[in-house]
């Protein structure tokens, strides 16, 4: 009977032994999981997910491309300068012979469509009143070095570097410097102040305050919530990729400078969602004299600046380019959007500035630059 005993309560001690083995190594193997998630899946999946936003070029659709041409008197001379890694960005010196000269003004452009060449309707309007105008194409944009735009930090970098540059140059010494950023723009205008606080104004519309803001936006319409988990590898890599621009803000900017800022958007704007961008600016700097906000309604993000009537031309365009893709086939792509923006876009319709907005941005200038 004692043996009999014995027996069994060892092979309940080996049972346990077993049990307690096995789920040490579960353990084990759930601890080695979790280590590969957070220091190898997670990173990996950021950095695809990352480049796989930022890792191209971008080019101007040839039926938006502007000319010098289309506006009467605007004088155009190209340059190149150096960005951070040495990649030669395409610089545009723009004017007109309007007396007296009272500053320059540097245009930082958005994302995704291309460089400068579809803000030049507003290099015409600050060059018809007074200003020189300097822009750029950002890297990875247009006639820009760069393999691709990689990220949006690098606005802010290719800003800086085209600041430094305008600063040399002998045409533009001692004039008083404002800038004006859409989008991209006007994250890139806000941010790099925290460079530049000798910059006399800064008009942001549709501008944002940190890139990880704007990443978080896009990442959670398309996967929620779930995307507040990569948001510190999201940081990460920015870190790693851009240094001590990544933590670069509008909001710290505006605090590192006394120049006069201008934020502008719309209600409506589905791109850069105003919590983003103008209700986090407007929250702090309220009541702060150097600071005007306008805000609209109904004008969504890439045509704030632009007039009530060219809204409508717009809307009627677009209902004559659907009927026109369903007379062709029904196929949406860029060859039938080309063929029919170039038969039946009219420009100076579609892209007519609201001239009682721009006034109100040249006030701000004028005021700044006297």
């Amino acid at each position: 009977m004692v043996k009999d005993k014995e027996k069994t309560e060892g092979k309940t001690e080996n049972r346990a032994k077993r049990r307690g083995g096995r789920l040490k190594t579960a353990l084990l193997a759930l601890l080695c999981f979790l280590i590969a998630v957070v220091f190898v899946m997670m990173p990996i999946f950021t950095i695809f997910i990352y480049e796989d936003n930022f890792g191209s070029r971008f080019e101007t659709a040839e039926w938006m491309e502007y000319s010098v041409n289309d506006f009467d008197g605007l004088m155009l001379e190209e340059c190149s300068f150096p960005s951070n890694n040495g990649q030669l960005l395409a610089g545009y010196k723009y004017s007109k012979d309007v007396e007296p000269t009272k500053g320059v003004a540097v245009l930082a452009h958005g994302f995704g469509g291309g460089g400068h060449n579809t803000y030049m309707d507003i290099a015409d309007y600050f060059t018809s009143n007074g200003y020189l105008v300097f822009a750029y194409d950002c890297t990875g944009n247009d006639k820009s070095e760069g393999d691709s735009v990689e990220g949006l930090p690098q606005g802010v970098i290719d800003l800086d570097y085209a600041l430094r540059y305008v600063k040399q140059l002998p045409e533009y010494k001692d004039l008083p410097i404002v800038l004006f950023g859409h989008s991209w723009g006007g994250y890139s205008v806000g941010s790099v102040l925290n460079s530049h606080p000798d910059v006399e104004a800064a008009v942001l519309v549709a501008g944002f305050d940190k890139s990880t803001d704007l990443f978080e936006q896009q990442g959670e319409s398309m996967i929620g919530g779930g995307i507040k988990l990569f948001m510190p590898y999201v940081s990460l890599y920015e870190r790693f990729k851009f240094g001590e621009y990544a933590d670069y803000s509008a909001v710290d900017g505006f605090n590192n400078t006394d120049a006069d800022i201008m934020v502008i958007q719309s209600k409506d704007d589905a791109t850069v969602l105003p919590e983003n961008g103008y209700d986090k600016f407007f929250e702090v700097y309220a009541d702060d004299p150097r600071f005007t906000f306008l805000e609209y309604e109904d004008r969504g993000h890439s045509y704030i600046y632009y007039s009530q009537a060219a809204k409508s031309y717009r809307e009627q365009l677009n209902e004559d380019y659907t009927a026109y893709v369903e007379e062709n086939g029904g196929e949406y792509n860029a060859e039938i959007k080309a063929e029919f923006m170039e038969k039946y876009l009219d420009k100076s319709k579609c892209y007519e500035l609201d001239y009682e907005l721009m006034g109100r941005i040249l006030e701000l200038y004028d005021s700044c630059c006297e």
